[in-house]
């Protein structure tokens, strides 16, 4: 993690320290009450950078992901509300040039205490409980949370802008910077082969 002990009060340090102790950003159940506390800091981006690479290689952070985020109780449960901003580097599926995407994430994230396993294999949660997020033991990984929800706000198929035209099927040129040497031969025209026919008299 970014070290911002020195951005936060004096009052929060000994926390930030113990929330840093296993490189993940953590709170602790004991330190949460009803009164809205606000958590700034930088995520590094080697975790999110690592499960980008199981799949198409089409996204990669350069730069940390800023969180913003603040979390109180609410009765038994906590709630982690804020805003994420970072800056995934992306390969457009059409033309395949790389581009900058801004990735702005809002987030709302209520967390229960997970609930014991029922001993009766036919008791199901009910809707209102698979709308939840769980947490175990006695701390919350805001880690994780920030990790998903950035994986979530990256589009399913990158795309530079809108209008990009892509590549050339026949010599593979980006059509974005102008016609390329194969435009107008009309090779690949349904009606090219008519221009081969001999004409009838």
């Amino acid at each position: 993690m970014t070290p911002l002990a020195p951005l936060l009060p004096a009052s929060s340090r000994r926390l930030y320290s113990a929330l840093h102790a296993d490189g993940d950003m953590k709170l602790h159940l004991d330190q949460i009450d009803e009164a809205p506390k606000h958590l700034s800091y930088e995520e590094e981006v080697a975790d999110l950078n690592a499960r980008l690479d199981t799949g198409a290689h089409e996204y990669r952070f350069a730069d940390p992901v800023h969180a913003e985020l603040d979390y109180y109780r609410a009765g038994d449960d906590v709630v982690v509300e804020g805003d994420v901003h970072a800056a995934a580097v992306a390969t457009c599926a059409r033309c395949a040039e790389e581009f900058r995407l801004p990735v702005d994430v809002p987030i709302r994230a209520v967390l229960a205490p997970r609930p014991a396993a029922p001993e009766d294999d036919d008791v199901e949660l009910s809707a209102e409980d698979m709308g939840l997020g769980f947490f175990d033991g006695d701390e919350i990984d805001v880690s994780d949370l920030v990790t998903e929800h950035t994986l979530l706000a990256l589009p399913t198929r990158p795309l530079c802008s809108e209008g990009c035209r892509g590549l050339c099927a026949r010599c593979g040129a980006n059509l974005n910077t102008g016609p390329c040497r194969c435009a107008g031969d009309g090779v690949d025209s349904p009606f090219a082969v008519l221009r081969t026919r001999p004409r009838e008299s």
